[in-house]
């Protein structure tokens, strides 16, 4: 069998493979790129808040933290946001259980930030409470098709096999050579080949399907590619994308790879939540100005216990991510010492990389234009996958004579 016979073969049952998962994640991913909208419009009342005057400020984060604390006594709040996203928008913690209770009914909660009122919560992902959880449950199918761990395997395995057959999709549009001496020839080439970047949109319902399926495979072929080689880096960070890329790039060391784990850990940061973050803050303060960066916004805040650690995340102008930062100080949760940091850009080209590359894929850089770029091309990979099995019935009706 030639290499084109064998490259259309491995090209036709790959697609057939991904066809199911690619919808899934076509659909998933257009709908998650306006996430927080759409997340506020199906739960107006815990997302959307009024703040009393023009000029209100919110309360203290740790207070409002405290007060989530006393209100779930079976729950640690080890997760906290330290402002609003915006004027309208509630803060929200995540809770995880004590030791030895219960499991918790919810884990997202949702805080007016003026007020202290706790305007409710949710278990994040679980559809069997209703509605609300929507936009959750649409993120779980998109990660790991709601099935956990098992999942993100067969998301993070479909993702190599879409990479891979980027590529050989790609050389299939490549016309076969008719003449030996098509090769000292690139204008015939290049004339030949034009007619795969072409719609018959006048032509039979089988010809415009084809060409449905090579051409709009052809025409967003690099940013297909960003997606899928992205997906890997989502779904198998440590499994598969990291050692492949770290043959070629380099990567910052994880901080806390180096502290030791604790068997028994204390369930609270023993120098207390704001004296951690004040000396968290000022860590931050001296990178920026040794690295010369700016501190645009002061956003999350999380304590480890196994690690005895607390992190500070911040946006700095070493993030391109424009939905969250990804500028993170790590300090020792009993004496604030500094136990290390990340740059999401400028550090390693590994990390700036992979930084762009996911932030293309949530569509967090490029404000709306690129997030209605990035909606379109969810479609354009459903487009893809059906097209493809269309093609291919149609062909498998054909050998059959019916």
């Amino acid at each position: 069998m030639r290499m084109r016979q064998r490259l259309v073969v491995l090209h036709r049952y790959v697609g057939l493979v991904m066809a199911g998962f690619l919808i899934i994640a076509g659909l998933t991913g257009a709908l998650l790129v306006w996430y927080y909208e759409l997340d506020a419009l199906i739960n107006p009342h815990w997302l959307q808040v009024e703040p009393p005057t023009a000029h209100s400020e919110p309360l203290s984060p740790f207070a409002l933290r405290d007060q989530v604390d006393a209100a779930y006594p079976d729950a640690n709040v080890h997760w906290m946001m330290l402002t609003p996203p915006d004027a309208h928008s509630p803060v929200r913690f995540f809770l995880s259980p004590k030791a030895n209770a219960p499991a918790l009914p919810i884990d997202e909660v949702f805080v007016n930030p003026y007020t202290g009122q706790i305007l409710g919560g949710r278990l994040w992902g679980d559809l069997s409470q209703g509605v609300s959880n929507l936009m959750p449950f649409v993120y779980r199918l998109h990660h790991s098709l709601a099935l956990g761990t098992l999942g993100t395997w067969i998301f993070g395995l479909i993702a190599l096999l879409w990479t891979l057959d980027c590529f050989v999709g790609a050389w299939l549009t490549f016309p076969p050579p008719r003449r030996r001496d098509d090769r000292q020839r690139p204008r015939r080439f290049w004339k030949r080949w034009a007619k795969a970047w072409q719609i018959r949109w006048r032509a039979g319902g089988h010809k415009r399907t084809f060409d449905l399926h090579r051409a709009g495979g052809l025409w967003p072929w690099a940013l297909l590619l960003v997606f899928a080689w992205s997906g890997a880096a989502l779904t198998l960070y440590d499994e598969i994308y990291r050692p492949t890329t770290g043959l070629f790039l380099s990567f910052q060391a994880d901080p806390l790879d180096a502290v030791p784990t604790r068997a028994n850990p204390n369930p609270q940061p023993q120098i207390g939540w704001e004296p951690g973050y004040q000396a968290a803050r000022q860590n931050l303060e001296d990178l920026a100005q040794n690295r010369d960066l700016t501190i645009h916004a002061l956003e999350r805040f999380a304590y480890t216990p196994h690690k005895n650690a607390l992190k500070l995340m911040a946006r700095t102008s070493s993030d391109v991510n424009e939905r969250f930062g990804e500028t993170w100080v790590y300090v020792d949760a009993t004496d604030a010492a500094l136990l290390g940091y990340y740059l999401p850009t400028g550090e390693a080209a590994g990390n700036t990389i992979t930084t762009w590359l996911t932030s293309l894929h949530i569509a967090a850089v490029g404000g709306v234009g690129y997030r209605v770029v990035a909606t379109v091309l969810g479609m354009v990979v459903i487009v893809l996958s059906v097209t493809g099995v269309m093609v291919w019935w149609r062909k498998r009706r054909s050998r059959n004579g019916k």
